[in-house]
């Protein structure tokens, strides 16, 4: 395991137990974002970086009964939180790095990454490695509750231009990855991208 997977699985294991007590208001928004999805009855999708899986509940009302969700994560302690909060019955939770996701190419409808971006080790090649477990058209939501101008503050930091979610740098990265994006909101409400995987 790299020392990036060591940091960000210390990270977030030392926050899992109450992550979601830490943001509770976060439902209404979770829920907005997964609808721009465009999600249909029978869609197979992926949480990528799902955590305690706050977007399962909405993602699988989107793909109804007969869809495929799934939630991957990196941390043990989080995919312990989601079991605890009753989301597993929402989606199978893998235990899995995005970087290499033990998925079929093309295989997925969808991929919803929340606050992913930001902890990806190689967001590149990670990126190359979401649009491939998708089928060409299929769609891509990064997306964080709260926007750029918002998270930063709450950080006690300023906006640097090398922001990776910032549109100047966030279109190209996902150009380069496989990836058209088809829409952008960095608002104090909400930060949403959307990309369609290119064929």
């Amino acid at each position: 395991m790299s020392d990036n997977h060591t940091h960000v699985q210390e990270f977030f294991s030392a926050r899992a137990a109450d992550w979601d007590s830490r943001f509770p208001d976060d439902g209404p928004a979770y829920a907005a974002a997964v609808a721009e999805l465009g999600l249909h009855v029978g869609d197979r999708v992926l949480d990528a970086g799902c955590g305690t899986g706050r977007a399962l509940p909405p993602l699988r009302a989107a793909v109804g009964p007969s869809g495929v969700v799934v939630g991957a994560d990196l941390t043990p302690a989080m995919l312990e939180a989601a079991v605890r909060a009753g989301r597993d019955r929402d989606g199978r939770l893998l235990l899995a790095d995005v970087a290499a996701l033990p998925l079929r190419s093309r295989s997925l409808d969808a991929v919803f990454g929340a606050g992913l971006i930001s902890h990806l080790p190689g967001p590149a090649e990670n990126l190359r490695e979401l649009a491939r477990v998708v089928r060409p058209g299929g769609v891509l939501a990064l997306f964080h509750p709260i926007g750029r101008a918002a998270l930063a503050a709450r950080q006690g930091r300023q906006i640097t231009p090398e922001d990776l979610r910032a549109e100047p740098n966030l279109r190209p990265l996902l150009a380069d990855s496989g990836w058209r994006m088809t829409s952008y909101a960095d608002e104090d409400a909400r930060f949403l991208a959307l990309a369609v995987r290119a064929d």
